[in-house]
């Protein structure tokens, strides 16, 4: 099947700086991918590499098997909100669904005026006077009305009160499942990317760090437990991610390995949760403080 996203050493560079490096994917078809990481990893640049709004200084991507925006048929599979959830102040409700109408040859006026009368936007009302959920609910349904196969949201919600937020991603989900569409939310929020996505990204330092399905990604990482030299008894392949020193005597490990091969070692093992998994891989590339980050065979020292 298609990859609704592949990259293959994917660079972009602005001048000296370089906002990705090296970056690999092969994302597969209908997933809802969570993309993470600090401000400054190149997530909103990647998002618009996907996009067509800007092309690579380096490799290759490909989305949903070709180049992005390569032609007018290709633009009209990917719907785009941006992370300031644009719209023309003065401009109606209505004039921005009939603007869509005419730029988009898929556009689906019935699901438009379904989403619109669920949110509640008064066709009238002009989008300079909509709060900051309304316009995120117009900018959704301006996307989805595209009826595309991908939508891609560069932190949509990152303004949104908590109501707004869930009401936004609850049509979000709604929005992808009607449409049989994939997804690529980009977001600060790991309660959000941990509630609605089954695919994750983690880019930082313009890099990836991980990316895969979560639940795989959760299985194939433990937390450990126990004396600092019961590390050394870690199996040869198996990755320290991150290290906490509990006590002088005490040391806990969140390792990347197969969950077999640590049965019965000299330490208690604990399941991983999502925010803990993102956070190792964001603070494995953390050198602000002058240290190396550690490798598995000095994290047995």
């Amino acid at each position: 099947m298609t990859p609704v996203l592949k990259t293959v050493k994917l660079g972009k560079r602005y001048g000296r700086h370089h906002a990705l490096t090296d970056c690999d994917l092969n994302v597969p078809p209908g997933r809802v991918i969570g993309l993470v990481g600090p401000n400054g990893a190149g997530k909103s640049t990647l998002l618009q590499l996907a996009s067509g709004l800007i092309t690579p200084s380096s490799g290759t991507i490909r989305v949903l098997g070709a180049t992005p925006a390569a032609d007018s048929a290709h633009l009209a599979k990917v719907g785009f909100v941006a992370q300031d959830t644009p719209v023309y102040a003065e401009l109606s409700v209505a004039d921005h669904l009939r603007m869509g109408a005419r730029l988009n040859p898929g556009w689906d006026p019935e699901l438009a005026r379904r989403r619109l009368a669920r949110v509640d936007l008064d066709p009238r009302q002009k989008a300079g006077r909509l709060s900051g959920g309304q316009r995120a609910q117009l900018a959704l349904t301006l996307a989805a009305a595209k009826r595309p196969e991908l939508l891609i949201f560069d932190e949509p919600a990152a303004a949104l009160d908590p109501l707004a937020r869930r009401a936004f991603l609850d049509h979000l989900m709604e929005s992808v499942t009607e449409l049989g569409a994939a997804a690529i939310l980009s977001s600060h929020a790991l309660s959000d990317v941990e509630r609605v996505c089954d695919y994750l990204i983690v880019l930082a330092g313009s890099r990836i760090q991980l990316a895969g399905d979560v639940t795989e990604l959760l299985a194939g990482h433990v937390r450990i437990t126990g004396a600092r030299s019961t590390l050394s008894a870690l199996p040869a392949d198996a990755d320290v991610i991150a290290l906490t020193d509990r006590t002088e005597q005490e040391r806990t490990a969140l390792v990347r390995a197969d969950r077999r091969l640590l049965a019965g070692g000299p330490w208690a093992t604990a399941d991983v949760g999502l925010e803990e998994l993102v956070l190792a891989y964001l603070g494995r590339t953390d050198r602000t403080d002058g240290r190396p980050v550690p490798t598995a065979v000095e994290a047995r020292r």
